[in-house]
């Protein structure tokens, strides 16, 4: 059975610490659904490349059609991975624009991966306080386990990414096992409209 799992970044910078944590935890899922017996697609979204859609998708009301591409892959996958990097304590700007284009119904009972980077520890509590209400209160199925890596979790000193090599594992075997329990997704899909929103625009 093949599964797609959409992995969402939200990092602003090229390489970021955000991208290599979701690389990272969409490894760990992968391995682990093979394991089950599933073939597995990763469809991996970099935010700030779709920057200027998103603000455009708030002012105007319909997706440029290639947001809209987008936002069909996370409608469609079987589960979900999503990434932020840490703002004044919360998950950033970026990442809330992405949140909030996405149809109302595009996360009902899918399983949901949250993570987060940040400067500091302090600020892990983002998982628990930010991303697991948001998740929760869009109708998804968050995982028990959420992941913060923080920079000594990056330390180049013997052992030190153990820990957050742990987290990841543990994460990634909750997602895999939670997408594999369930059917896979009926052929209707939750973002379809019954005409593309590129074809509500005026003619030029």
């Amino acid at each position: 059975m093949k599964r797609t799992i959409a992995v969402v970044a939200a990092g602003l910078r090229q390489p970021s610490s955000t991208r290599l944590l979701a690389d990272r935890l969409a490894s760990a899922t992968r391995r682990e659904l093979e394991r089950l017996g599933a073939e597995v697609d990763l469809e991996t979204i970099e935010v700030r490349d779709h920057g200027h859609d998103l603000v455009n998708n708030l002012i105007v009301g319909y997706p440029s059609e290639e947001l809209e591409r987008v936002l069909r892959k996370v409608a469609r996958a079987d589960g979900l991975i999503a990434v932020t990097p840490t703002f004044t304590t919360s998950y950033n700007g970026l990442f809330k624009m992405f949140v909030d284009v996405l149809d109302d119904t595009a996360l009902i009972g899918k399983p949901v991966l949250i993570a987060a980077t940040g400067g500091t520890a302090r600020h892990s509590l983002v998982l628990e306080h930010g991303l697991r209400p948001l998740f929760s209160y869009l109708r998804a199925v968050v995982v028990p386990t959420g992941v913060f890596a923080g920079p000594e979790d990056w330390g180049a000193a013997e052992g030190a990414e153990e820990p957050l090599a742990r987290r990841v594992d543990r994460a990634a075997v909750e997602l895999a096992r939670e997408v594999d329990r369930r059917d896979p997704p009926a052929s209707g899909d939750p973002f379809e409209s019954p005409a593309p929103f590129s074809s509500l625009l005026p003619p030029s």
